[in-house]
């Protein structure tokens, strides 16, 4: 079956840095787009990036965090990373790895309905 195990949260500072690693393993193949998504308790969960892996490497940020994250992705590893600069204190979530194996290609790759699988998350704090 898919699995999506995330890894790489932590504590930091504001301004500080963080990587995300999602090894997505299991049956895979035709897996169009993966995505990171963030959610605290009692909210509604929130698209942050996400990346087409069948070429071309097309990738989506919310406005939020254009310019200070950075999604990328390993094929050979099956692994799909978020790098994460300059952090702030609403950046503090639980980030939440997904893909969409079988799938076409989404029309809107930070809508969580776009998704199928889904990790257990990372948790992320940033303190002021």
């Amino acid at each position: 079956r898919v699995q999506l195990t995330e890894s790489g949260g932590g504590s930091v500072q504001a301004g500080g840095s963080l990587r995300l690693s999602c090894v997505h393993s299991g049956p895979t193949a035709s897996t169009n787009v993966m995505g990171w998504f963030r959610q605290a308790p009692g909210k509604e969960r929130e698209g942050v990036a996400a990346i087409y892996t069948a070429g071309g490497d097309r990738t989506y940020y919310a406005d939020s965090v254009k310019g200070r994250f950075t999604i990328t992705q390993d094929n050979a590893a099956n692994t799909v990373y978020l790098q994460m600069n300059n952090l702030k204190p609403e950046d503090t979530d639980l980030y939440v790895c997904a893909s969409a194996p079988g799938r076409p290609a989404p029309a809107q790759p930070l809508q969580p309905y776009e998704y199928n699988y889904w990790g257990q998350g990372t948790q992320v704090t940033v303190s002021s």
